[in-house]
């Protein structure tokens, strides 16, 4: 097929798509460019990932005219059978455009190249110079180039290439004011190169040894080479890997612990104001205990969220994650998973959305669906509320097996998604593993900036895809658990007549707490998703589960956080799960006939299947989306389902008929 040239294409944007290897600073050159203006987008019918941003730019004949700037997937050539390189070819080709944008071939082609690794960068070159396109080539990183006595001759790769070359350095900026104005005068290149790979090797080759000579002999890293010794290594690479992975969580739920509790804090002032100034009712209730209790109980995470993320990029930054995925690569392949999977499941440790969002980067589909599926295995931050309460109740006054239970949660999360991988990829996604692929970037010094705009961005859209959703999902519950409207009790109005009898002001508001705390659990009790819960206590029934805890499991299908809360209305009539005697007053229910609700056997059931369990639709719907239809998504939901509820009842069932107290 011939390709048309861009004097062929009517165009209403002046668009520049970005080009380059993985690893070039790329989308950091991006966002020097385009800063916060930039949105992510997807490209319909794929899970590749696209920065579009619209900026003004010289662009000659329209001068000041908008710029949309599309970051296109890092690929090392535009021939090999990968969805990066397919969505490349579709936008050079006009096809294809990130949502929201219009299919056309680009009016500038800007092809980002690194100055410490120029001969293997030049093949990509010479493949998008034949587009026969107007083109600029950004050689990157000459910050880095310099300190190892690399030289590159801008005038003389400027002639081989046959179009603008601008040395630059995306983390310093140094370059970038030059780079935007070349842009305006990019031309189709005056040279040709081979169009077949084996001779472009050889044009590669051969720009090479023209541009780079230079009398000063370049320096050999031995640094670089004694990190990478350490840092790849299979025994000193795990330990190293653990040691900043250990250092990395301890961050993210130190630091994150202050935003948290001004989240909170503000919330809970949001929650007193609007309910002071809104008249008793369904509106109010709707408000407080639905809109802004809903809100509340998303954002509160958002700090974790952002903090990884931002602690994520910094490390990319560095060059190490490139590192951490080689040594992670040798444990995963006996389970079918590569080196790619590990930012995916790690990120799923704050939440399992923005881990699912990130298996994008995964080139293999049969691996990119087995770390969507194992995803959620991994112990959320949304399961930690779950995990306090169970353990407390486990060992109480004892934190040394508290903490040894709590590690346990963790690790029986990974094994068991380890155990679905393998399962899968030798059933349903039966195949052979790409070999993983993967260039060992420079160390460097990471950029702030772009980690910040990462950050922003990806916390963007946790709120979007996953605020949203659960903001819905309290809404629903409030509305089943506050309807229909149950009558006062007859113990209840005993109570509040004996609190108007008594004198002492202390014991009245005690009596008056027992008689609402007895009117909130009638009407949890009558309400629709207490009768949900009666209904469905039969299934639950061999895991130990008594009404008010089904109910608390079926709450938290919409999202786990919510268990806590729902449990503290059902059985202590408040939702103030910061309130140590309303956390006892949960560890101490008792149930209809007067039985303890959380024994030790139930206990342990809870543990095993909030480990496990599939508890969280937003969830659900992003896998969905990500790997292609609810087919996926209704599997994932089944087996995780039946391997907690399966592990629930052995553990159950074994700890009673042991007389475990």
């Amino acid at each position: 097929m011939t390709t048309p040239t861009a004097s062929q294409v009517v165009s209403t944007k002046h668009t520049i798509a970005v080009l380059g290897n993985p690893n070039v600073g790329k989308t950091t050159l991006f966002n020097r460019i385009a800063g916060i203006r930039a949105k992510t987008s997807n490209f319909p019918g794929t899970t590749q990932e696209a920065r579009v941003a619209r900026v003004n730019l010289d662009t000659g004949a329209q001068r000041t005219a908008e710029s949309v700037l599309i970051d296109l997937p890092g690929i090392y050539s535009l021939n090999l059978d990968l969805s990066e390189s397919k969505v490349c070819v579709d936008v050079l080709d006009g096809t294809a455009a990130p949502d929201g944008e219009e299919a056309n071939i680009p009016d500038v082609l800007l092809v980002v190249i690194d100055a410490t690794n120029l001969m293997r960068n030049l093949t990509i070159v010479g493949e998008i110079l034949g587009r026969r396109l107007p083109t600029v080539v950004a050689v990157n990183m000459v910050d880095v180039a310099r300190r190892r006595s690399i030289h590159v001759d801008q005038a003389k790769l400027s002639e081989c290439l046959g179009c603008p070359v601008v040395m630059c350095s995306a983390r310093t900026g140094e370059g970038v004011e030059e780079l935007a104005a070349k842009l305006g005068q990019a031309k189709v290149s005056t040279r040709s190169a081979p169009t077949d790979i084996d001779g472009i090797e050889r044009w590669a080759q051969d720009v090479y040894e023209v541009v780079s000579a230079s009398p000063i002999a370049i320096k050999e890293d031995t640094l670089t080479d004694r990190l990478d010794h350490a840092f790849t290594h299979p025994i000193l690479g795990v330990f190293s890997f653990a040691a900043i992975m250990t250092g990395l969580f301890w961050m993210i739920f130190k630091l994150a612990a202050y935003p948290m509790d001004w989240i909170d804090l503000w919330f809970g002032s949001v929650g007193s104001w609007v309910g002071s100034h809104i008249p008793p009712g369904a509106i109010h209730d709707l408000m407080v205990d639905g809109v802004i209790a809903g809100v509340g109980g998303t954002v509160i995470f958002l700090p974790q969220i952002c903090l990884l993320f931002f602690l994520l990029a910094l490390l990319e930054g560095t060059g190490y994650l490139a590192r951490a995925a080689f040594v992670i690569d040798r444990a995963l392949r006996p389970f079918g998973l590569s080196g790619h999977a590990f930012v995916p499941l790690l990120s799923s440790h704050a939440c399992a959305i923005p881990g699912i969002m990130a298996a994008r980067a995964i080139p293999d589909r049969r691996d990119r669906l087995a770390t969507i599926l194992v995803a959620p295995f991994m112990s959320c931050t949304a399961r930690i509320p779950v995990y306090i309460l169970l353990t407390g109740i486990l060992f109480p006054e004892r934190p040394l097996y508290q903490a040894y239970a709590f590690t346990m949660c963790y690790a029986m999360g990974i094994f068991a998604g380890l155990f679905t991988s393998l399962l899968f990829r030798r059933t349903i996604l039966r195949g052979k593993s790409r070999p993983m692929a993967l260039e060992l970037p420079s160390y460097r010094i990471p950029d702030l900036k772009s980690a910040l705009l990462l950050t922003f961005d990806r916390g963007m859209m946790f709120l979007k895809k996953a605020g949203t959703l659960i903001l819905a999902i309290s809404i629903v519950l409030w509305w089943l658990g506050a309807y229909p409207h149950s009558a006062p009790t007859g113990a209840a109005i005993e109570l509040r007549a004996q609190a108007e009898s008594v004198v002492d002001v202390e014991q009245s508001n005690e009596l008056l707490a027992q008689a609402d705390s007895l009117d909130t659990r009638n009407a949890a009790a009558n309400s629709m998703l207490g009768k949900l819960g009666t209904a469905f206590q039969p299934i639950f029934a061999p895991l130990g589960y008594d009404r008010q805890l089904t109910v608390g499991v079926l709450a938290s299908f919409a999202a786990r956080e919510v268990f806590v809360s729902t449990m503290a209305v059902q059985v202590a009539g408040s939702d103030d799960v910061e309130d140590d005697s309303v956390l006892a007053s949960i560890a101490n229910a008792t149930n209809d006939d007067g039985s303890r609700i959380f024994t030790y056997a139930t206990s342990w059931s809870l543990l095993f299947f909030y480990v496990l369990a599939s508890l969280c639709l937003p969830t659900l719907v992003v896998t969905a989306k990500e790997a292609g239809g609810w087919k996926w998504a209704m599997l994932q939901f089944g087996w995780m389902s039946l391997l907690a509820y399966t592990s629930a009842l052995a553990a159950y069932q074994f700890i009673s008929a042991a007389g475990g107290s």
